[in-house]
């Protein structure tokens, strides 16, 4: 399973990203990214600039909670020039904007509300958007918050979207410990993202970025 680090916390961008970033310079690290909340048009460019400089694959995640704003998101993100756009739920809309470029496109299964993103709807439900979603050729895959359904057991949510989903399956949002990771392994994910939880200090080697980074990719892939 593929670890991507995202540069954000509290579902925005950090403000110090790239002083952030440079800390990495020395792992192995090859997915990096950050939410379109949080973060201006050069701050997105520079970003991602520095991340293909270093050979890295850049992930946009849309968390934005309007049609208009999550557009104008996409459209900065083809700006900066990232590999991948992940999230966002006006899933026409947003393949119209990327439709013809080399972006991949993530969008969010089921029914999201709020920010922080929280993720609402049956299993059933979930899993049957996925199905829709991937059947797509306009959708590459997914952008899962398994994490962040109050109602329903994270495991057997990533399990019935990933045995549903015709593309690759990102889990995001909420994973700060070993437990989580193993259990979306086992259910069959592609990626997993982590954040906060090492803005946070949560994870083995912490204080240091790097150390945090080092570990959830040994731990992503034993």
């Amino acid at each position: 399973m593929e670890f991507i680090f995202m540069l954000t916390h509290d579902d925005r961008t950090v403000g110090d990203a790239m002083a952030v970033y440079r800390q990495l310079s020395g792992t192995d690290l090859r997915f990096v990214g950050f939410k379109d909340v949080g973060v201006t048009p050069d701050t997105a460019r520079g970003l991602t600039e520095a991340m293909h400089e270093d050979g890295r694959t850049v992930f946009l995640e849309v968390v934005s909670t309007s049609r208009d704003s999550e557009l104008r998101s996409i459209e900065e993100a083809l700006r900066a020039g990232v590999d991948y756009v992940l999230g966002g739920t006006h899933v026409d809309d947003a393949t119209a904007l990327l439709t013809g470029t080399a972006v991949r496109y993530c969008p969010f299964p089921g029914t999201i509300v709020g920010h922080p993103s929280e993720l609402r709807g049956s299993i059933a439900d979930i899993a049957r958007h996925s199905a829709d979603l991937t059947a797509r050729a306009d959708v590459d895959g997914l952008d899962l918050l398994a994490y962040r359904h109050r109602g329903v057991p994270p495991d057997d949510l990533a399990r019935a979207v990933v045995e549903a989903a015709r593309r690759p399956v990102i889990v995001a949002g909420s994973i700060d410990r070993e437990e989580r990771i193993t259990a979306m392994a086992k259910a069959g994910a592609w990626a997993f993202t982590i954040g906060g939880a090492i803005f946070d200090g949560r994870l083995p080697g912490a204080p240091s970025v790097a150390a945090q980074v080092d570990w959830a990719l040994q731990i992503g892939r034993p």
